[in-house]
């Protein structure tokens, strides 16, 4: 469902490019491998961009809005074009057809292709609108938007055309806005700092403090994100800018989201501010064959294991979402040198200079240390490694599985996460040594709904012990 102005499809050429990266963000974690409902990973869903409802907010440490700053150099009459982008949960329960004509819900419908059980869709809702620059002076402009209660049904067929259930999908009222501003900033140069903030203002209020996080969600923006164009003029990057715009770049305020350059290299009219950290002028590898859903995982590998499914568990894959039969039906019909393409690209290569090969130097035998006749991991060697400790000292406390640590990232930035996770409890859940000597402790943060689902699998976070500082309780 789209709200639009008269002039709104103008910008549709202006976003085309961006808007694959968008897609990328809207579905990114929508349904992840094995693409059951059933699997651990698919439990805990909605994990970026999610602006729930204010009353819900507080109590839970999530969201309900995010605000987006970005330095602008607009061009005469310039008019501003914006997409609000984000997905409206729906829940599809499934009923099962009686002899007398009534329906029963149940938690399967087994059909010869799939296996239909309940869950939460996503539906795409899009926010469009254009507005002159000048509008934005001052106390700026606010965009309201509502979706409003739905319910539909949809008759399940079997292979005969008889009908054997229904799909029932309830979708709750979703409210929210958009507010905009522009301030011309002091200078040489007709620079302003736009201000765009996405709000959920559902008045949805939770009946207890027991209220689950699934009660929220069919009021909440899935995944928002923003598209914003100018007809003329450009952005400023907020990664790169020039040197006389980085002390006002640095006065912007961005929370809960990042804009970055979009669109088509060379230009910069477009900004994709997303909830999921990106470059400049983001892009979707050409390779891949279509969408997958989760980042975390190497096309090639994800495409195997998916086409390896049994085929129980591609009737579940296919019953549980449209968007998870399309990843079944695309592993299995991939052509052999569409899945080769899979295997890796080389972007760039270094140009070489000079004439004839490389000096080889001969390294003295105290260089060598690693020797093809006594590779390092071989216990026969003479300086084999000691068994390595499973504790540690840290500050004087000895650190090891079950410890409590307070994490201190930020010594050697390497991971924006770790804006959000300075200063949080964590238990270490194992202390790991490299063949270099290094020490990395395995950790999960206390108060992640997911830390089960990480054990699970193993998906640890992972910090250098100079980088955490134990409790008292350690």
């Amino acid at each position: 469902m789209t709200t639009t102005t008269p002039a709104a499809t103008a910008a549709d050429a202006r976003f085309a490019t961006a808007r694959q990266v968008a897609d990328a963000v809207l579905f990114e974690g929508y349904v992840l491998y094995p693409y059951r409902a059933s699997a651990a990973k698919n439990r805990l869903r909605w994990q970026f961009g999610v602006l729930v409802p204010p009353a819900w907010a507080p109590a839970q440490g999530e969201h309900s809005f995010q605000q987006t700053e970005i330095l602008m150099e607009p061009r005469g009459a310039a008019t501003l074009a914006l997409e609000l982008r984000f997905l409206h949960a729906q829940r599809r329960t499934v009923q099962r057809a009686e002899a007398d004509g009534s329906f029963t819900e149940t938690g399967e419908l087994h059909l010869e292709d799939r296996v239909l059980v309940p869950w939460d869709e996503g539906t795409e809702e899009r926010v469009v609108h254009e507005v002159p620059v000048a509008a934005l002076a001052g106390d700026g402009i606010v965009l309201p938007f509502s979706r409003p209660a739905r319910e539909d049904t949809e008759a399940v067929l079997d292979a005969d055309g008889r009908t054997v259930g229904r799909l029932v999908r309830r979708t709750a009222e979703v409210n929210g806005r958009v507010r905009l501003r522009a301030a011309e900033l002091a200078g040489p140069y007709r620079v302003s700092r736009l201000t765009a903030v996405v709000e959920n203002t559902s008045p949805w209020v939770p009946d207890g403090a027991g209220d689950a996080r699934e009660a929220a969600l069919p009021r909440s923006l899935v995944a928002a994100h923003l598209l914003l164009g100018l007809d003329a003029g450009s952005f400023l990057s907020m990664t790169d800018p020039p040197e006389w715009a980085r002390s006002a770049v640095a006065d912007c305020a961005n929370r809960h989201t990042w804009p970055v350059l979009a669109g088509e290299d060379g230009r910069a009219d477009v900004v994709l501010s997303s909830p999921i950290i990106l470059e400049d002028h983001p892009a979707i590898a050409p390779e891949s064959a279509g969408a997958m859903y989760d980042a975390l995982e190497i096309d090639e590998i994800l495409t195997l294991r998916t086409a390896a499914l049994t085929d129980r568990e591609k009737r579940e894959a296919r019953g549980t979402d449209p968007r998870a039969a399309a990843v079944i039906d695309l592993a299995e019909s991939m052509p052999p040198e569409v899945l080769e393409r899979l295997h890796g690209a080389v972007r760039a290569l270094r140009e070489v200079t000079g004439e004839g090969p490389p000096e080889i130097r001969e390294l003295p035998p105290e260089e060598a240390v690693f020797s093809p006749d006594t590779p390092w991991w071989d216990p026969a060697r003479p300086d084999a490694l000691d068994p390595v400790p499973d504790r540690i000292p840290i500050d004087g406390v000895q650190v090891g599985v079950g410890s409590r640590v307070l994490l201190r990232p930020g010594l050697r930035p390497t991971d924006a996460q770790d804006l959000f996770l300075r200063d949080r409890p964590a238990l270490v859940e194992a202390v790991l040594h490299d063949v270099d000597g290094g020490v990395h402790l395995a950790v999960t943060v206390e108060g992640d709904p997911g830390a089960d689902i990480r054990r699970e699998q193993g998906r640890f976070l992972y910090f250098q012990p100079d980088e955490v500082t134990p409790l008292e309780d350690a």
